[in-house]
Formats: C-alpha cells, structure tokens, sequence
C-alpha cells in the first residue's frame, strides 16, 4: 500500500481470503481452533483454556478509575494472573494505575506512533519514507494487537507489549526500529537514486 499498489488488489486478496477462511478452518491444528473458540467463549472452560482471559478481564476492571497504587494489585500480587511479567503486563498496570493511567500510557503509544508516520511523511527519498512507515506499524501492531487480547477484543496470541513486556530479543529489535526511524529522521533531506547513489545537492 505504501508503495503505492492500487487499492482494488488489496480488496480482492482480503475478498479471496476470507472466502477460504471455512476451508483454512480444517488445516488449523487443534490448539489454533481452540483459540479461536475460546475468544469467542471464554466462559466455555473458565479453568483452563479460558482462564487467562478471564483473568485478564478481571484483572482489567479492577482497578478502576485511578488504580490500586504501584505494587497494590491483589489479582497480580495473589498470582491469578499468569504471564504477568510478558504478555498481560499491561492489565497489571491498569489494576495499580486505573482507567487514568492506562489512557496516559495508551496517549504516549499513541505519541510515537504519529511521530513515526511524521518522520515517513518529511522523508525525501522513497525508501527511508516507506522504511519509516513499515517500522511504524510494525510498532502500532504490536501495541494494538496486544491491547486487544489483553481486553478481550482479539484471540490471545502471545504479542509482548512494547517497552512495557520481559523480553530481550522484542526489546533488542524494537530498539534497533528505533535506531533506524533515528537515522532517517536525521538524514529525511538526503536524497537517494534508485541504484543507491546519493545526491549531495
């Protein structure tokens, strides 16, 4: 889309897919048609494949509008929330933090996000432009995908939160996205032929 490819090719990749979706259905492995159920239907096996979300859920609400406080949370600290510390990292800051804190953090995701599509869109040359672009949406995937399974609204699929989830290699890449959106920003008036030289002028 960035590279400029007419809109009605999308349209009719999207049209064929979801026609496929009820025979993809059968070559998806059985854990993968639980997860798909289990989001629909969580409440359909709340002690073992629904129980993550429905903690999550739980998890979510409780904090209210401005939170426990830092470290206060009881389903976090009672350990009914599993993988706490990685993927559902962002209900454990809404029970301490509240509805208040987690539109301040979602306002500061929003921030970068908007920033890096300002940084593509000052970009000279074609290539750091969409560069740009992809390593922004790369991040507001991870960001919305993971906001979305924590509440609820998407199947749970293991996205870590971004400078927020444990892990080094999501936080080794994510900071090299960074180094590069950093680069490009720096160099926006450069700008590059199509065999890679550079124009001075």
């Amino acid at each position: 889309f960035l590279a400029g490819i007419q809109m009605w090719k999308f349209i009719a990749v999207g049209i064929a897919g979801l026609s496929i979706i009820p025979i993809g259905w059968h070559f998806l492995h059985d854990y993968q048609k639980n997860r798909v159920l289990i989001f629909l239907n969580p409440e359909s096996d709340p002690s073992d494949k629904g129980y993550h979300i429905l903690q999550s859920k739980i998890t979510f609400g409780s904090g209210g509008i401005f939170g426990k406080g830092y470290l206060k949370g009881t389903q976090s600290g009672l350990n009914f929330l599993p993988e706490k510390h990685t993927d559902f990292i962002f209900t454990v800051f809404a029970e301490e933090f509240g509805w208040a804190g987690s539109i301040a953090l979602f306002a500061l995701y929003i921030f970068l996000i908007v920033y890096g599509f300002i940084i593509s869109a000052k970009c000279v040359n074609f290539f750091g432009k969409v560069l740009a672009a992809g390593l922004t949406i790369n991040f507001s995937l991870y960001v919305f995908i993971n906001l979305g399974m924590v509440m609820g609204l998407m199947p749970v699929v293991g996205v870590p939160l971004p400078l927020m989830s444990y892990g080094g290699t999501a936080m080794l890449t994510l900071f090299l996205s960074f180094g590069l959106m950093e680069c490009i920003q720096i160099n926006h008036e450069m700008v590059i032929g199509r065999l890679g030289s550079i124009d001075d002028d």
